[in-house]
């Protein structure tokens, strides 16, 4: 079972996530879950297909936003709008949950929801540090 590490009442991250997993996610109250990882990243590793599955099995939403290095732009976008539509709390994933906040901490700088430095400490109150990607 992973991590699952609360950003704000919306949003928590977390590393992968196993397919088992998923029961537990909709126990804990989530609505929706956003997979940041892209297929077949690493041997072992569950599908996109396998992942949305189980997750509407479980009675979540569930969208794939494959993210390799950083997000692009639209990527950015795709997700902040996700997250700003969708029913919460919403947990997104990815290797190690860096990328799903990294994309999170983008968008909200971009649409002005957040400044800087309230985002690095909600950023390093989930254990990531965001100093180096917001103040670029």
């Amino acid at each position: 079972m992973s991590q699952f590490r609360r950003v704000t009442d919306q949003l928590s991250v977390s590393p992968q996530i196993a397919i088992a997993d998923l029961a537990l996610v909709a126990a804990q109250g989530f609505k929706t879950v956003i997979n940041n990882r892209p297929d077949g990243e690493e041997p072992g590793q569950p599908s996109s297909a396998e992942m949305e599955a189980a997750a509407k099995a479980a009675g979540l939403a569930y969208a794939h936003i494959p993210v390799r290095g950083g997000p692009t732009p639209d990527q950015v976008e795709v997700e902040r709008l996700l997250l700003e539509e969708t029913p919460g709390p919403v947990l997104a994933f990815c290797r190690s949950g860096t990328r799903s906040i990294n994309i999170w901490s983008i968008g909200q700088a971009m649409a002005g929801e957040r400044t800087p430095d309230e985002l690095v400490k909600l950023g390093a109150d989930a254990g990531y540090d965001l100093s180096g990607l917001l103040r670029a």
